[in-house]
């Protein structure tokens, strides 16, 4: 049996995750408080300024809960993965556990992508549920929809599309007329994973230079290519994966190719435990 831990990404947030873990991991909240300038505690219990939603606030938020959550299962369980990935930022946290950086240096890394990302505004998405990616994409053509993405793969049963979004609002509500079961406007002001985050990715890519990683110690697969990462791709891949595609369905086909039978959703939330008994 190979085990998967799996990493949740931004909308797996909820008010109250990481109760049990904040004491628990004091001095690594200690240190996330310091680069974040804010109790990152008081953030998630109490969202004091209702900014747990706001991707500049999420995507270091999950991050944190995701990486304590990863040491308290290898500490309660005494378990270690043989594979490791992480949904879009859950990648992060994967790449972490992998050995490529350690606590602090992931966090200030999400700390800006969350900021870059937060700032490139104008952008939508949208869930369409019921149709996978080659559907969705072959439906985005016949609509002449071309100034639309595909950003997620995420099942055969669910695809995420982004794009600007007066051109999001306009186009999915017609994806239902072209076989989608239901159709589901995201809350995001950005279209993530599609090439308007270009601009962003750039100034990530300044950002990057100036740190080094570490070799990795357990296979993690990358959102954006669905191959595994080498020591060399670490930089590339994560600036990649702000304008990619995730591409969810290949990464978890390939991991079955590899003998994975064993996934385990670490982190708040279910959602990529649905999304892998939807891939078949």
């Amino acid at each position: 049996m190979s085990t998967v831990f799996m990493f949740p990404g931004q909308g797996s947030q909820s008010l109250g995750m990481g109760a049990e873990l904040f004491d628990r991991y004091h001095d690594l909240v200690a240190e996330a408080d310091a680069i974040l300038g804010y109790s990152i505690k008081e953030l998630c219990l109490e969202n004091p300024n209702g900014t747990l939603n706001n991707t500049d606030y999420t995507q270091p938020a999950l991050y944190v809960v995701d990486v304590l959550s990863y040491l308290a299962m290898i500490e309660d369980e005494g378990v270690s993965p043989d594979f490791v990935i992480g949904h879009s930022l859950g990648e992060y946290v994967a790449l972490f556990a992998a050995g490529a950086f350690d606590f602090p240096t992931g966090l200030k890394l999400v700390q800006k992508r969350g900021a870059l990302m937060s700032a490139a505004t104008g952008g939508g998405m949208a869930a369409i549920l019921g149709m996978d990616g080659d559907a969705v994409a072959k439906a985005l053509t016949e609509l002449g929809a071309d100034s639309i993405d595909v950003a997620n793969f995420n099942s055969p049963r669910q695809t995420v599309i982004s794009g600007l979004k007066a051109d999001v609002e306009n186009f999915a509500p017609q994806m239902m007329e072209k076989g989608a079961r239901k159709v589901v406007i995201l809350k995001v002001s950005g279209a993530f994973h599609s090439r308007y985050m270009k601009p962003a990715a750039d100034e990530f890519e300044t950002f990057l230079s100036g740190f080094n990683f570490g070799s990795l110690n357990i296979p993690c697969i990358a959102n954006c290519s669905a191959e595994p990462y080498t020591d060399e791709l670490i930089a590339s891949n994560l600036l990649r994966q702000i304008s990619n595609s995730v591409r969810w369905i290949d990464t978890i086909m390939g991991l079955r190719e590899k003998g994975a039978d064993n996934f385990v959703e670490v982190g708040p939330g279910k959602v990529l435990n649905g999304l892998e008994r939807q891939i078949k």
